[in-house]
C-alpha cells in the first residue's frame, strides 16, 4: 500500500509538470559528458572554490536533501546544488519535483562545497525521465568480521534475480562481477584471435540434438512442420567445419539443457568451444592452462582466486589424476575387470547405493560421488571409461578408455576435452551403441547422426577438441558461488 501511495504522488507531480510544459520523457539530451571526465583534474581546487569550468551532466538521482542531491551514471557520482534565488523559476519548478531515481541533465560550473565536496552549480535542468517507481532503500552494517550485512529488499536474492535492473543499480559488487565477467570475454576472444583462431558461428536450432549427453528443449517449425531442437552442444557442427577446412576455429556460445536448476546448474549456459586440428588431447591441455592462467591475472592481477573460502592456485601446470587410479584408492583395491555387482558392492561399502549394467558407467559415478567433490585446486581428471565418452578418440594404450580429460576445480567440472574420433566406423559403433541405451530409457544417450557420419567419411584430421562452461570460470575467477550470480538473468519459477 506505501508502494502504491509513492506511485500515486509521483504520477501527481508528473502530471504537474507535464501541465506546466515540461516534457518528463524528452527524446534526447545533447552535450553530456561523463561524471568521471568532470571529476578528472579538480583535485586542485581548493574548498570553497569556484572554478571557471562548466560541465553538462546526466545521471540517475540517489540522494536528495533540500537544495543539494546526488546524481550517478556508469562512471561516477557528483552532487548537484541548486538555490531558488540563483536560478530561473522554470528550473526550480523541476528541481522541486524531483524524485530519488529520477534521471536529469544539468548544466553548470564546478565547484567545492566548504566541506571539501566536488559539485556542480545548476543554471539549466532538464527532466529525463520521471521514475515511477524508488529505489531500493541501501543500509549496510559493518560486522565485527569485517563483513557487510545488508538490510534492505535487495538482501533477498530471489529479488536480485527477477529484478536485476535494482541489483545493478544498487549493489555495486554486482555491477563488478559483470564488468568482470564482460572483460574476461573479451580477453578470451583476443587471447584466441592472437593464436590464429576464427570465430565462427552455428545453428541453435538442430534437427538432431547431439554433442552431449543431455536432455535437450524441444521446438517445432511450423513452415517446415518438423521438429527442432535448442542446441546442447555445438560440438558437431564445429568438427563438421574442421573437415572442410578450418584448422583452428572457436565458438562462444548460448547452450540448452533440459535439467534441473541449482547453484552450479542453469537451463541456458554459455561455452567457448574450440578445435584444432592436427593437435590432440595433450595440445588441448597446454593451451586450456595457458588461457584460463591468463585470463586470471587479467582480472585479479595474479594467478590466484578465491571461491568459497578456498584460495585456488592458477600456476601452471595443473595437477593431473587418472580417474581408475583415483577410484582404486577410495575404493582400497583394483577396479580393472570387476563386474558391475562387484562394483556396486564396493560402493555399498563406501556408502554408496549404485545400480547400473556397465562397469565402465560404474567407476564413473563412483568417481563423481568420492573423488569429485574433494578437488579443490585445478586438476585435469583423465582416461574416462569409453562408454562414457561416444565421441572421443580411444586411449592408444588403454583399449576401455578415453584420450580425454575433464578440468575439476572445487568440485566443479570446468572444462572437457579430448583427442577427438575420426575414425567413421568406430564413430558409427559408438552411436549405434547410444541407441541401444535409447531404446532402453536413457533420455540423453546420443542419437544417431547420418549426417555427421557422412562428414566423417570425408576425412576429420587428428584433432584436440574443448568444451569451457564461461558461467562457471566465472563464478571461480570472481568468488561467487551461485550460477546466478554471473548470469544476467538467469531462469527463475514464475512467482504465481
Amino acid at each position: 500500500m506505501a508502494e502504491d501511495n509513492l506511485r500515486k504522488a509521483r504520477i501527481e507531480k508528473l502530471e504537474e509538470l507535464r501541465s506546466a510544459g515540461v516534457d518528463p520523457y524528452p527524446i534526447k539530451f545533447s552535450g553530456r559528458q561523463e561524471i568521471k571526465s568532470v571529476l578528472e583534474g579538480m583535485d586542485a581546487l581548493a574548498a570553497g572554490q569556484e572554478s571557471d569550468q562548466e560541465a553538462c551532466l546526466a545521471g540517475r538521482i540517489t540522494a536528495k536533501r533540500g537544495n543539494f542531491l546526488d546524481i550517478s551514471d556508469s562512471g561516477g557520482k557528483i552532487q548537484l546544488y541548486c538555490k531558488k534565488d540563483q536560478v530561473p523559476a522554470d528550473v526550480y519548478r523541476i528541481w522541486e519535483n524531483l524524485d530519488l531515481s529520477d534521471i536529469v541533465g544539468a548544466s553548470g560550473t564546478v565547484f567545492k562545497t566548504r566541506s571539501g565536496e566536488l559539485s556542480l552549480k545548476v543554471t539549466q535542468l532538464s527532466l529525463l525521465c520521471k521514475a515511477l517507481r524508488p529505489l531500493p532503500v541501501v543500509k549496510e552494517q559493518q560486522m565485527p568480521d569485517g563483513t557487510v550485512k545488508r538490510y534492505d529488499q535487495l538482501a533477498d536474492v530471489e529479488l536480485r534475480y527477477r529484478q536485476r535492473y535494482l541489483d545493478l543499480l544498487v549493489t555495486p559488487e554486482s555491477r563488478r562481477v559483470f564488468q568482470q565477467r564482460f572483460l574476461l570475454m573479451k580477453e578470451m576472444r583476443n587471447w584466441l584471435d592472437e593464436k590464429e583462431f576464427i570465430e565462427v558461428e552455428t545453428p541453435m536450432m538442430h534437427p538432431i540434438h547431439g554433442g552431449a549427453a543431455a536432455e535437450p528443449f524441444v521446438t517445432h517449425h511450423n513452415a517446415l512442420d518438423m521438429q527442432l531442437f535448442l542446441r546442447v552442444a555445438p560440438e558437431l557442427y564445429l568438427k563438421r567445419l574442421i573437415v572442410g577446412g578450418m584448422e583452428k576455429i572457436y565458438e562462444v556460445n548460448r547452450s540448452f539443457r533440459n535439467e534441473g536448476i541449482s547453484t552450479r546448474h542453469n537451463p541456458e549456459y554459455t561455452m567457448l568451444e574450440l578445435y584444432q586440428a592436427f593437435s590432440d588431447r595433450e595440445g588441448i591441455i597446454c593451451l586450456v592452462e595457458d588461457l584460463i592462467s591468463h585470463l586470471c591475472r587479467r582480472l585479479n592481477g595474479s594467478v590466484e582466486s578465491e571461491y568459497a573460502e578456498k584460495k585456488i592456485s592458477w600456476e601452471k601446470p595443473f595437477r593431473r589424476l587418472v580417474i581408475s587410479e583415483a577410484v582404486e584408492e577410495k575404493l582400497g583395491r583394483k577396479v580393472t575387470g570387476l563386474s558391475p555387482s562387484e562394483l556396486c558392492a564396493l560402493a555399498k561399502e563406501k556408502g554408496l547405493e549404485l545400480e547400473g549394467k556397465d562397469s565402465g558407467e560404474l567407476v564413473n559415478k563412483i568417481f563423481e560421488e568420492l573423488v569429485q567433490p574433494e578437488l579443490i585446486q585445478p586438476t585435469f581428471v583423465l582416461d574416462h571409461p569409453l562408454v562414457v565418452s561416444p565421441l572421443a578418440k580411444r586411449h592408444p594404450e588403454k583399449d576401455d578408455c578415453a584420450h580425454r580429460f575433464e578440468l575439476m576445480v572445487c568440485g566443479l567440472e570446468l572444462a572437457n576435452g579430448f583427442s577427438e574420433l575420426n575414425d567413421p566406423l568406430d564413430q558409427r559403433q559408438r552411436f549405434e551403441s547410444q541407441m541401444r541405451k535409447r531404446r532402453g530409457g536413457d533420455a540423453e544417450a546420443h542419437p544417431m547422426d547420418e549426417d555427421y557420419l557422412l562428414a566423417l567419411e570425408h576425412g576429420l584430421p587428428p584433432t584436440g577438441g574443448l568444451g569451457v562452461g564461461i558461467d562457471r570460470l566465472v563464478m571461480l575467477l570472481t568468488g561467487c558461488t551461485s550460477i546466478r550470480d554471473v548470469i544476467l538473468f538467469p531462469l527463475m519459477r514464475p512467482k504465481d
